[in-house]
Order: C-alpha cells, then sequence, then structure tokens
C-alpha cells in the first residue's frame, strides 16, 4: 500500500506501487504512473502521464514535466527541473490565444535510464537521453543525451569522466582514451572513445 501525506493532491488515474510514499504538498497529475518502493519529496510536482519506474528517489521541489519518463533506481536531487518544448511560447502570433499546456506536437520526450543520478538544481532539456548509471553534476544544464556510465557537469554538461556503479568516479577522460578500469568495490568497465560498456564478473574471472 502506498503512503500519501494528506495535503498532497493525487489526480484521477494515477497508479502508485506497493510502499511507494508521496510526502507534503507534492502534487501528481493524471495518468501518472510510479512503480513499487518510490519516494517523492515535498513540494515536488508530476505531470500528466508521466512514467516513472520501481525504486526511484526524487527529493523536494523537483518539477518533471510531461512526456518524461524515469525508468528503476534513478536518483533526481532537490529543486530539479525537466523542460519539453524546446521553443516554448505562452500564446499563438496573434497574442489571444493561450497555448495550451497539454501535450501537443510541440512536446518533445525526455529518457532518464536505469540507476542514473541526477544532482541538485540540474536542469533537464528535452528530446535527449541520460543513459544507464550515468551522473549528472550539480546545478548542470543538461543540452543533450549522456552516454550511460558518463559523470557530466556544467551549462552546457559535458562528459568528463566515468561511474561506477556505485557512484565512484572511477577514470577520467582524454582524448580518444581506451582502457580497461576496475572500481574498488568490484565492478569491471571497458572504455573505448568514450563508450563505456560494463565487463561481466564471471568473464573477467575467466
Amino acid at each position: 500500500m502506498a503512503r500519501i501525506h494528506p495535503t498532497a493532491i493525487i489526480e484521477e488515474n494515477v497508479t502508485l506501487g506497493e510502499g511507494t510514499s508521496i510526502w507534503d504538498n507534492v502534487h501528481i497529475r493524471h495518468g501518472a504512473t510510479l512503480g513499487e518502493e518510490c519516494i517523492v519529496g515535498e513540494k515536488t510536482y508530476i505531470a500528466y502521464d508521466v512514467k516513472i519506474g520501481e525504486r526511484v528517489k526524487i527529493n523536494a521541489m523537483v518539477y518533471i514535466c510531461a512526456a518524461v519518463t524515469i525508468e528503476d533506481g534513478v536518483m533526481i536531487s532537490a529543486s530539479t527541473t525537466f523542460t519539453n518544448d524546446r521553443f516554448p511560447r505562452a500564446t499563438m502570433p496573434d497574442l489571444k490565444t493561450l497555448r495550451p499546456s497539454e501535450p501537443d506536437e510541440h512536446t518533445r520526450p525526455t529518457l532518464v535510464r536505469e540507476g542514473a543520478t541526477i544532482g541538485a538544481g540540474c536542469v533537464i532539456g528535452n528530446d535527449l537521453e541520460i543513459g544507464r548509471w550515468a551522473m549528472i553534476g550539480m546545478g548542470s544544464v543538461v543540452t543533450r543525451s549522456i552516454p550511460d556510465f558518463h559523470l557530466a557537469l556544467g551549462s552546457p554538461a559535458r562528459s568528463i569522466g566515468v561511474v561506477c556503479k556505485c557512484g565512484s568516479l572511477i577514470h577520467k577522460f582524454a582524448d580518444g582514451d581506451t582502457a580497461n578500469v576496475a572500481c574498488e568495490c568490484g565492478f569491471r568497465y571497458e572504455i573505448s572513445s568514450g563508450t563505456v560498456t560494463e565487463i561481466d564478473a564471471a568473464a573477467a574471472s575467466v
């Protein structure tokens, strides 16, 4: 059973998985889906039809707009803002008609892959993907896709290294570098021209 703070607003047709916790003053719009054992921090907004996987941690004051999909095990730190329109306008060209807030042909998707972490105060662009187990440093502005296992920082965000599944920085990028690296926790990775591939533990021991 989900735990919902009495001040939270949960609209119709919202699905909350077993063990999910919704804290104070959260607003979840119609059609959104959250998996099991998620945590949604205070004053967070989750828009129409957003899809969130299992065991996702969303800290306080996060804005998740329509067309965002978040896979399992993702962490989204406080005050992160997602966007879904690359060229937004408040009105039609006549200045007399408001553009609708509902998703339309201008709405662009964002996908956050499993295990990724987004640091506090980030702004996430649209029509892009944040890769598996990637990590976005606090205060970054993400304007293009970030590959699996990359650590990306800055405005606009740029990849500077490789992070392990455990969260440790295990490699800093140099131009065209190729390497096999092992984290102290035991996970191993192959790095080739910016592409990071996890080495199967069983294969590595042969």
